[in-house]
């Protein structure tokens, strides 16, 4: 898809967003509103939920630019609520790319601060992160 502004430039802003395992690159596109997720239509790969589909368009509805841009997505790891997670910053950080005043709307809303829980790492004589073996007094 090659679109350019009026001085012949390609005009496409980028963000990445994290959120536990998962990765989102995220492409905004001047067009008609439409989601495209790993090559796949962005309903379809959340299998028509909308709390995912609109935890994705949050920022740009905020905005009010939610049917001026397409947004291309190249998601990878965690599950479904991490990477819809994970696309919304993607999201937000390519909004601020686009024009800088754009920042302090989504910050108000929270939507440039990334969500930093992780699964903790499993230690060493443990079953799990913090889950030890039964303690027997006999």
């Amino acid at each position: 898809m090659q679109v350019t502004d009026s001085n012949n430039r390609h005009v496409v802003y980028w963000g990445t967003g994290r959120r536990k395992s998962a990765i989102a690159r995220v492409r905004l596109i001047p067009g008609g509103g439409e989601l495209k997720i790993n090559g796949k239509n962005g309903e379809h790969y959340f299998q028509y939920n909308p709390k995912y589909l609109s935890v994705i368009k949050a920022p740009l509805e905020a905005l009010g630019l939610d049917s001026e841009y397409d947004i291309l997505v190249k998601a990878e790891g965690g599950g479904l609520t991490g990477q819809s997670d994970a696309i919304r910053l993607g999201v937000a950080r390519a909004l601020c790319q686009l024009d800088p005043e754009n920042r302090s709307p989504l910050k108000i809303e929270g939507y440039l601060t990334r969500d930093p829980r992780a699964k903790e790492r499993k230690k060493y004589g443990l079953h799990k992160a913090r889950k030890a073996a039964q303690y027997s007094k006999r």
